[in-house]
């Protein structure tokens, strides 16, 4: 009898997926607060859908070409172009199926077997497991909380080795709110530059930045080392779409062409007509989105200074609170499980994106200010002794 044993080793005993299990806990549970998920609440904007289904209903129902409409790889070019003045050819720039496809492309063109690649922590889950898929090997550098979890350049090139091929950055970070000063990726590009590593840049909350931050995309800083990862999912609240792009060097986007063949071929085609209509109309959907985003954040972070039990790591920019639960002296999974049972409110273990994440709970800003009120009045109902101890 077939059983799971002719499972490749990799997945016969998979470890526990801790994003995963609370995806199917906030689908599942009945009448909780889901703070876990990193959904926007927003439906995708009515013109963006009307523009996708017109032209399927004209009959574009069929496969793009494999990189991607050509007139959508256009406008990206053209949107990095007027927003932050970079140059990008054509050939440059493949549509994906979102961003971790994107992602992990730019793996499986990179990688031999053994190759080493940097995943600084706290960070989006899947990274590690994609380097692995991939063939590599992930080396994780743990951040650190007491300087926001940013990424020390040093660091990285301490882990360097003749193995290294790249190092995966992510700013504005998820889960811990993190963006990446200018300093710091001057320094990190010129390191990459002399090891000859390639940054591997998921960008995908880039339009979501706090007061007093800005974002500079990492291309920018070294042209030749820099693969970017980018989605339409939440700068345009189309999650459900699954439609990003990779941006990088011609030789390398022409090599994970070769890759996706037998994968994806192309991404949809309704997708790629939506995002098309999305990007050539940014500056008429992003602004609402990233003030309702702006002003759940800054609720967030007054309602947990507010709670001397809670503290929270500096949120620049993305749709996250990372939350410090230190002084509770529970781990992560059991203050998640805890807060369920009492207080009926799912949020996401930090374990979840790394043991540099222990200590802390992602709370996702993507439910409307109203359920974020309702939320923190039935956590500062609760005793926190009682809450503890139980």
């Amino acid at each position: 009898m077939l059983d799971s044993s002719y499972l490749t080793n990799r997945y016969q005993h998979p470890a526990p997926n801790i994003l995963a299990d609370i995806g199917t806990l906030a689908a599942t549970t009945k009448n909780a607060i889901d703070l876990s998920i990193g959904d926007p609440d927003f439906t995708t904007p009515q013109a963006v859908i009307e523009a996708s289904f017109q032209k399927t209903k004209q009959g574009m129902t069929h496969y793009t070409e494999a990189n991607g409409l050509p007139e959508l790889r256009q406008a990206i070019g053209d949107y990095y172009q007027s927003k932050f003045d970079l140059s990008f050819e054509l050939p440059q720039i493949r549509v994906t199926v979102g961003a971790s496809h994107a992602l992990f492309l730019a793996l499986a063109v990179l990688l031999n077997p053994g190759d080493e690649v940097i995943v600084p922590q706290p960070s989006f889950s899947p990274y590690p497991e994609e380097v692995k898929a991939a063939g590599g090997t992930p080396i994780i550098l743990a951040n650190q909380a007491e300087n926001g979890f940013a990424i020390d350049p040093a660091a990285v090139e301490a882990l360097i080795t003749p193995k290294t091929k790249a190092v995966i950055i992510n700013s504005p970070n998820n889960p811990t709110g993190n963006v990446m000063s200018n300093a710091a990726a001057q320094q990190l590009a010129e390191i990459a530059k002399q090891h000859h590593i390639f940054v591997l840049a998921d960008e995908v909350y880039s339009d979501y930045l706090m007061p007093g931050q800005k974002f500079v995309p990492f291309t920018t800083f070294a042209p030749e080392n820099t693969v970017t990862l980018g989605s339409m999912s939440k700068s345009y609240a189309m999650t459900g779409w699954r439609v990003g792009y990779l941006i990088g060097p011609e030789y390398l986007v022409t090599a994970a062409k070769l890759v996706n063949e037998g994968i994806t071929y192309s991404a949809p085609t309704p997708s790629q007509n939506a995002a098309l209509y999305a990007i050539k109309h940014a500056d008429e959907f992003i602004p609402g989105f990233a003030a309702e985003f702006m002003q759940r954040l800054t609720y967030i972070n007054e309602q947990i200074e507010a709670i001397d039990w809670l503290g929270t790591s500096p949120i620049e920019g993305g749709i996250y609170a990372f939350v410090d639960i230190r002084k509770t002296g529970l781990d992560s999974v059991t203050f998640a499980e805890k807060l369920l049972q009492q207080a009926g409110i799912i949020v996401v273990p930090g374990l979840a994106f790394g043991e540099a994440g222990e200590g802390f709970v992602r709370i996702a800003a993507t439910q409307p200010l109203s359920v974020l009120q309702t939320a923190f009045e039935r956590i500062k109902q609760l005793d926190v002794k009682q809450f503890i101890e139980e």
